[in-house]
């Protein structure tokens, strides 16, 4: 920073400031530090794609712990400009899938057992499904309705467990007996119908995705059989409701994504195992946008790629690495993308979310501004 606090010019002024004066000059200071010392902001962030390309996607920031959004005390400030100490906070232990709305981050988390909140237009971390009733044992796929209720896949309970935005358990749906290996979840925007997907294994049949009446929890119909004919799922992964009502579903086994209407009728496909741009390896996670275009998460690849409706590649974000930083990934698995167009990636090696932008968006636009909460 061109100056060390230990200088002999720079005590005499340090000792004859009051204890709230050297509260703010430590928060000046250590403003300063986070622009030139361990944080990532000193590292150039990606765009895609790369230079002299015109940039589609900025990458944004990272979280990895509730340190990332809270708001630090003044007192806590101050003990570490004092001590040196690095800030700390909760952190994930093997976050699976990630859901947004209005700018409140909702990723689950299997390793820990519950689903948390990272709400950065408030400054808010929050922990949910940790106590009865509404504990989660095994929480995987999870998504918002329109009004930001929490619905989580549970995979060890074989359950749906419905939560309101800030975590207050309301219901759970479902039958262990309907499930094999249920893992994906997604609900459509009015909070009518919930999509699970069911993923199946080697020795079941059920590689399908239930339909439930979101409200009651009565289980409607089911969607696909095992196979890989047009329509047909192996070893589903996740799926999402597009802007145009259709459910495209991740088949994984088959290395491609299913279209289906809302009643299950099977529309069109896209996708193909291989190496190639366009193709799969170990798809997981799936998102679409508001013009239709449907994201996909790679766990081979360490990407994801952007279609556009029709199926068509347009762009691939990220690569894998073998150390952690920006746009770099090891296992990625859930992914989203919010109401502003913003994306979210896990990845669940080096246990963190990354958070993207598109272009035709500015930094202070959209929901997830630090104080910045739009009503719904």
């Amino acid at each position: 920073m061109g100056m060390k606090l230990t200088d002999n010019r720079f005590m005499p002024c340090i000792n004859s400031l009051s204890r709230p004066s050297m509260i703010l000059l430590s928060l000046v200071f250590l403003s300063g530090c986070v622009t030139s010392s361990w944080m990532d902001t000193e590292i150039e962030k990606p765009v895609f794609p790369s230079p002299p390309d015109q940039a589609r996607i900025y990458y944004e920031r990272t979280l990895q712990s509730s340190a990332d959004v809270e708001i630090e005390s003044e007192d806590s400030a101050f003990k570490r400009f004092i001590t040196g100490q690095r800030r700390s906070g909760i952190g994930l232990g093997k976050p699976f899938a990630v859901s947004v709305h209005q700018g409140r981050v909702f990723v689950s988390d299997t390793v820990k057992r519950m689903v948390v909140a990272f709400d950065i237009p408030q400054g808010k971390f929050l922990e949910i499904g940790t106590q009865a009733p509404g504990e989660l044992v095994k929480p995987m796929g999870l998504n918002v309705d329109g009004e930001g209720n929490l619905y989580v896949c549970d995979a060890s309970m074989k359950i749906v467990l419905v939560f309101n935005r800030d975590g207050k358990y309301l219901r759970s749906f479902g039958n262990p007996e309907l499930f094999s290996r249920p893992s994906g979840l997604t609900v459509d925007a009015a909070g009518n119908r919930v999509y699970v997907v069911d993923t199946g294994g080697v020795n079941s049949d059920k590689h399908r995705v239930l339909v439930f009446d979101a409200r009651s929890g009565k289980y409607l119909h089911s969607i696909s059989r095992r196979g890989d004919k047009d329509g047909e799922l192996n070893l589903p992964r996740e799926a999402t409701i597009g802007p145009d009502g259709n459910l495209y579903v991740v088949d994984g086994g088959n290395f491609r994504i299913q279209v289906f209407d809302p009643e299950g009728v099977f529309i069109r496909g896209f996708g193909g195992i291989g190496r190639r741009g366009g193709q799969f390896s170990r798809p997981k996670g799936i998102g679409t946008d508001a013009n239709g275009n449907i994201y996909v998460a790679d766990t081979a690849f360490g990407n994801f790629q952007i279609f556009n409706e029709g199926g068509q590649l347009l762009l691939a974000v990220g690569s894998r690495g073998s150390v952690p930083g920006p746009a770099k990934y090891m296992l990625p698995a859930g992914l989203t993308v919010d109401e502003d167009g913003r994306i979210y990636m896990v990845d669940q090696f080096f246990k963190k979310v990354d958070v993207y932008r598109p272009a035709n968006l500015q930094p202070d636009q959209g929901y997830l501004v630090p104080g910045k909460r739009k009503e719904q």
